[in-house]
């Protein structure tokens, strides 16, 4: 084939747009060491995406993964590795500890001291807890 033209491209790849997405992941590749499967005849990257794409010499689905791959921000991972499960459970557990020290021991503006700011002056009547309300 001498001359590429996209009517070539479009009978494998029937989308213009993934025809072109594709030509362009492809001529990526080759532009940091791809191995080629056409001859290069003087012809830049894309347009050898693109005669690859008509003489079907790449795999165009495996080509279609890569592109995907490559316009992913965030790859999804469902694996924990045992690290991070650990780090995980002792977080889980410090905080589980703190949580049982914080709620036992008096936090500050307890009982004692309302009843102090109370004599104050300095807290409303209404603000200030009774036991019994506590429980």
């Amino acid at each position: 084939m001498a001359r590429v033209t996209v009517e070539d491209c479009v009978l494998r790849v029937p989308n213009r747009f993934d025809l072109v997405m594709m030509a362009a992941q492809r001529a990526r590749e080759l532009s940091v060491g791809g191995a080629l499967t056409v001859d290069r005849d003087n012809d830049k990257n894309p347009v050898v995406a693109l005669r690859e794409i008509a003489d079907e010499t790449i795999d165009i689905p495996k080509l279609q993964d890569s592109l995907i791959q490559g316009l992913q921000k965030h790859a999804d991972t469902d694996e924990i590795s045992e690290d991070d499960s650990a780090q995980m459970l002792e977080l889980e557990e410090s905080l589980l500890a703190a949580a049982q020290e914080g709620s036992l021991a008096g936090t500050p503006g307890g009982e004692g001291d309302d009843a102090e700011e109370a004599e104050d002056g300095s807290f409303a009547e209404e603000n200030v807890e009774t036991e019994d309300e506590a429980e």
